[in-house]
């Protein structure tokens, strides 16, 4: 049997904040609201969820510990197609909360490149195609 990944989780210290960031700032369609301790949006191929880092203690029977500042675990990836989008859509998200980890740039690799962190410090790229 094959196996797949088909949800990423977030565990969020400030979930109404979040849902509010995702949906508003990056764009993402609710599936489930966030009443209670959990959201998740809408999106092709793979689902994102958050769910309220108070409840993971009863949930996981221990107690987690959690990144402070920047969170250099992972990384969100938003695919926006043309090299130009990087510069619109960082300078969009930045001025909509988004916090700068550094502005848009060619890499190496051949894609246009930008981070940005969400209200909690987790990595979002923002990325173009790669180009010939």
């Amino acid at each position: 049997m094959a196996t797949k990944f088909n949800m990423i989780g977030l565990f969020v210290q400030h979930l109404p904040e979040m849902v509010a960031f995702y949906r508003d700032v990056l764009g993402l369609e609710i599936q489930w609201d966030g009443t209670g301790p959990y959201a998740e949006f809408k999106h092709e191929g793979i689902r994102l969820s958050m769910y309220e880092r108070k409840m993971l203690p009863e949930l996981l029977g221990v107690e987690p510990g959690y990144p402070k500042g920047i969170n250099g675990t992972f990384e969100l990836a938003l695919n926006v197609g043309a090299p130009e989008n990087v510069d619109t859509e960082f300078e969009r998200i930045v001025s909509n909360g988004g916090k700068k980890i550094y502005g848009p740039r060619n890499e190496p690799w051949k894609m246009r490149s930008a981070m940005v962190a969400d209200p909690e410090g987790n990595i979002i790229e923002i990325a173009s195609d790669f180009w010939e």
